[in-house]
Parts: C-alpha cells; structure tokens; sequence
C-alpha cells in the first residue's frame, strides 16, 4: 500500500522538530550537528534572527499579489543581485530546476533573436546536476535519473568535465550554449582545473555561444565568494541560482546580461509564485548578512581551516579515503568503503553528512560553522574512521 507521501525519497529514520544555528534536533530527543545545510541551502544556518525577523515582518504585511503588480522587494533583490554579479537583469522563480530551464530559454531564445534560429543544442557534461524536470535531466544527461522517463528531451549534448579539448570537438553549427557548474556538487564534488572556466568563455566567444552556469548549490556564497566563478574571474552571460538564495525559504533566480536576454519581452516567461513579497523578504535578509564585508572574509577563513582538518583525516586513514576535493565549504572525500555506509554511521554519533558521485562523503556546513563546531564535527568523523572494521 502506497504512503500518504509519494515515496520518491530514501528517507533517514531522523524527524526533525527544530534547529537552531548549525544543529538540529529530532523528535525523539536527538541532537545533531547539521553538515547537510539541507543540501546547501540554510547556509546561514537555522532560524537565523535577521531572517526570523524579515520574514515575520513581511507575513503581517503581504504573503503574495501575483506579477501583474509592481513588487518593491522583488525589484531591491534584482537591483542587488546585479549590482554584486555580472548580471544586468534578474528572473525569479521557485527553485533551483526553473532557473536553469529559464537559462536555457534565454540561450535559445537569444540565438534566434540574433538570426540563429538552427542554434538549439546544448553542450553539458557528464556528471552534472541541473534538476529533475524533463529539460533539465536532458541536460545532465544522468542514465539512473532519466531510467523510465524517455524519450529523452532532445537539444543536449554530454562531455567529459574539466576537458576544454572534447568540449571545443562537441560544437556545432546547431550549438546554442555551454552549460556548466563552475563546482560540481552531486556528480562528486568535483572543482575543475584553473584554467577550465577561461576556456569555456574563449569558445564561446568564438563560436558565438552563450555561457551559462549552473550555480544552484555552489553558488551564493558556498565557496567563499557570493558567486563560486568569481574565483576564476570568469563571467557567464547566463546563471541560475536557488537553494540558499532564500535559506530556505523557495527562491530561485536567473540572472542573465542585457546582450543575453534580448528576446526576453513580455509574454515570453512567467511564474505564478517566483518573486512573490515573502520569498523576495528572504532574498534580501540573506543578502544583508552575505554583503557585509567580514562575512566572506570569515568563510574563507573558516574554510582553510576545515580543509587542513580533513586533509590531515584523509591522511590517517588511507584504507578508508583517497582524496579531498572540492571548493570553499563545498567539500568530498572519495571513499574507499561505501559512503553511504560512512555516512549511516556519521548518523548514528550524531553528525549529518551527505553523499555524491563517485563514491563520495560530501560535507555541507552552514557558512556560519565556527571551529568550535569544525572540531566537534572532526572528532566524530575520527571516531567513525578509527572504529571502521579493518580500517
């Protein structure tokens, strides 16, 4: 007999009542040491007061109108986005799947604005993510999340990531854009080489391509800038952003420039709820913590100092992991024993990690961790690795 809730999810035996800051803390009286974010999404950590207090000012106000009318926070949000990106103007939406098939609208719709209608395809690589509706499935091209939903949607083509030589082969006179995250996150958490993202924007510019990044989960601080490819100092023309854009609360957002969104005139996107005055009030409450000056300072910070951590735990117990990898506080371990086993026991001491691709432990704390927690987090992880059989 089918549950009340479709049963999509492979859900832990954890129900969760509250969390406070970096914990949370279960029904049955557990407590646990959040390093999930929900997968990157409350990286400001739970219940945070300045968004307790914007979000609660804003439902005694006005939960939603629609987008016929003028929305002030909606247009303040866009106006900061685009002043803090490369970006000249902003779509809202709900989540993470919507705001890259938005960006694949604007790569398609550009072409044909600009004499190119034949330009449809894009180039995507394998091991992505982009979301779970049709469009974006095709798009990461994944065989286990596309298993009974054929046909596939056609328009995308797969190469290796972090591979410029295979990626420059894969254009066509019918390409469109270049889709990418600037970090993988599901596919293994996986950082591309320095270069990679310079080489992207060099054949684009050749081909007369449109640049787009899928910045859903690295994006919005999580490497330690607001925008995980301003490390490379590479700017897309398109770039979908969500999950911590609202802590928590549904928000997504494409973010494209003038030149990209040529085509897009009234009547070409909509959204019954994206932007609404509740979501908008989250956006901008996360902003006011991330755009004060000390905040990335901190996480950078903060980063380095998990990193030696977990590089010094990689190094004790060489049967257990191979290597660390990933960017900022977006971070894997490769393991050798099952993750998913790894992580079950991480549980069962009290810390909350997640697993990716490619065999991997991946390690998501809020952008607020402190070393207090850093340590806390480290001594379970040493505790599970030292008790492992045969480790």
């Amino acid at each position: 007999m089918i549950t009340a809730v479709m049963p999509t999810y492979g859900r832990w035996d954890v129900a969760v009542e509250r969390g406070e800051g970096c914990y949370l803390y279960a029904t049955d009286g557990r407590k646990f040491l959040d390093f999930t974010s929900g997968i990157a999404v409350t990286s400001l950590g739970h219940c945070h007061p300045h968004l307790i207090e914007a979000v609660t000012a804003q439902a005694q106000k006005l939960w939603h109108v629609s987008n016929l009318f003028q929305i002030p926070g909606q247009q303040k949000l866009a106006e900061r986005l685009t002043a803090n990106s490369f970006a000249d103007t902003v779509f809202f939406n709900n989540s993470g799947a919507e705001a890259v098939e938005l960006s694949i609208k604007v790569a398609r719709k550009y072409q044909s604005e600009t004499g190119h209608p034949e330009r449809y395809r894009v180039i995507g690589c394998h091991g992505s993510f982009h979301g779970r509706s049709f469009a974006t499935l095709a798009a990461a091209g994944a065989e286990g999340y596309l298993k009974g939903f054929g046909p596939v949607m056609d328009g995308f083509d797969h190469v290796a990531f972090n591979n410029l030589n295979e990626m420059r082969a894969a254009v066509t006179d019918q390409t469109a854009a270049i889709l990418v995250e600037p970090v993988q996150g599901e596919g293994g958490v996986r950082a591309p080489s320095a270069d990679y993202l310079k080489g992207l924007r060099a054949i684009c510019d050749e081909y007369g391509l449109l640049l787009v990044y899928d910045e859903v989960q690295c994006g919005m601080g999580r490497t330690g800038k607001l925008f995980a490819h301003q490390w490379a100092g590479v700017p897309p023309d398109v770039m979908a952003v969500a999950k911590a854009l609202g802590n928590g609360f549904p928000i997504g957002a494409c973010l494209a420039t003038e030149k990209a969104a040529i085509g897009m005139v009234p009547g070409t996107h909509g959204s019954t709820f994206g932007g609404n005055p509740m979501a908008v009030a989250c956006g901008n409450a996360v902003l006011d913590v991330m755009l004060d000056p000390a905040f990335f300072e901190r996480v950078q910070r903060t980063s380095r100092l998990l990193w030696g951590k977990l590089e010094a735990l990689v190094g004790a117990y060489p049967k257990l992991f191979s290597e660390l990898r990933g960017s900022g506080l977006l971070l894997g371990i490769r393991c050798h024993v099952t993750a998913g086993d790894f992580v079950a026991k991480l549980r069962a001491e009290g810390l909350l990690c997640l697993t990716a691709g490619d065999n991997v432990l991946r390690i998501l704390p809020p952008l607020i961790v402190g070393e207090r927690e850093i340590d806390e987090g480290l001594g379970i992880l040493h505790k599970v690795a030292k008790e492992w059989p045969a480790s």
